[in-house]
């Protein structure tokens, strides 16, 4: 029998200004303007003992919230990676930050809820159901 694979997400806000460079030139995300966002990150395995979690939902919290703390009230375009700040950018921003502490990750979605707009990323699966850091 297969151990069971569960997936675990937390979510956290922060709200932040950008433009698009390389867009219309007269269009209007060339021009500076900001967003509410919603991010997510996902972690997939298998509960693991001695607690039976995949991981720990506050450690998952404080590291989410940590990075989208130093985006917060910022210009999106000043953070390295972020020069064209997207949606898929921010994706793999979080990614990129999320990744090292939580070898797990499996998913990022960024949204902009009050537009209706999101993008997900999901993580290339490597050696069985976990990630190799």
């Amino acid at each position: 029998m297969t151990q069971p694979i569960f997936e675990i997400t937390k979510a956290a806000a922060f709200d932040a200004a950008h433009r698009l460079p390389g867009g219309p030139k007269d269009g209007p995300y060339t021009r500076l303007h900001g967003h509410s966002f919603r991010v997510e990150a996902t972690l997939r395995g298998p509960a693991a003992p001695p607690v039976g979690w995949v991981d720990d939902l506050a450690r998952l919290d404080q590291a989410l919230k940590s990075v989208a703390a130093e985006l917060d009230h910022s210009l999106l375009n000043d953070h390295a990676g972020l020069e064209s700040p997207t949606l898929e950018a921010l994706c793999l921003f979080f990614a990129e930050h999320l990744q090292a502490e939580f070898p797990t990750l499996s998913r990022v979605v960024v949204s902009r809820p009050t537009v209706g707009e999101s993008c997900a990323y999901d993580l290339p699966p490597l050696h069985g159901e976990g990630r190799v850091a």
